[in-house]
């Protein structure tokens, strides 16, 4: 008897159909999750109920928006992340000092403006770059950066 190749044999991609979903813009139904996601994260922020996990996915939708503007997609979002940054550092602090997550008025303000901004951002480039920008953001807060702050 001879002997058999026990290789596995992978399910092989479409390459027409991978190339055309890279480079479409994302859809709405694509994106659903991660607006459902951030919004909850605002509300909870907004209620006083926030969890660490809540303040994780504001910081890191306003690292990605940081990621981009820097990168040319929306330049004018950087001022706002800049302050975004400022109330999320609070929001830390105040969360150290007496264990309740929360946003001051003009922090519930600006997350809400980042939000409105970073949605634009991500309508506004393909599938592929968005997911460039957000392994290069992964990358920035990995390698500590010179724009990286530890909390």
């Amino acid at each position: 008897m001879r002997k058999k190749c026990k290789r596995k044999v992978w399910k092989l991609v479409n390459p027409i159909t991978h190339a055309i979903e890279g480079c479409a813009i994302l859809t709405d139904k694509d994106l659903i999750e991660l607006r459902i996601r951030e919004l909850n994260a605002i509300d909870s922020m907004v209620n006083g109920t926030g969890t660490v996990d809540d303040w994780d996915s504001l910081n890191g939708m306003n690292n990605l928006a940081e990621t981009m503007s820097r990168a040319g997609i929306g330049v004018e979002v950087l001022e706002v992340c800049q302050k975004a940054q400022e109330e999320l550092v609070k929001s830390a602090k105040r969360f150290e000092a007496i264990g309740r997550m929360g946003l001051t008025g003009e922090g519930i303000q600006i997350m809400r403006e980042l939000f409105q901004y970073h949605d634009l951002q991500r309508r506004s480039v393909t599938r592929s770059d968005y997911e460039r920008f957000i392994q290069k953001s992964i990358n920035i807060v990995r390698g500590k950066g010179k724009n990286v702050q530890e909390i």
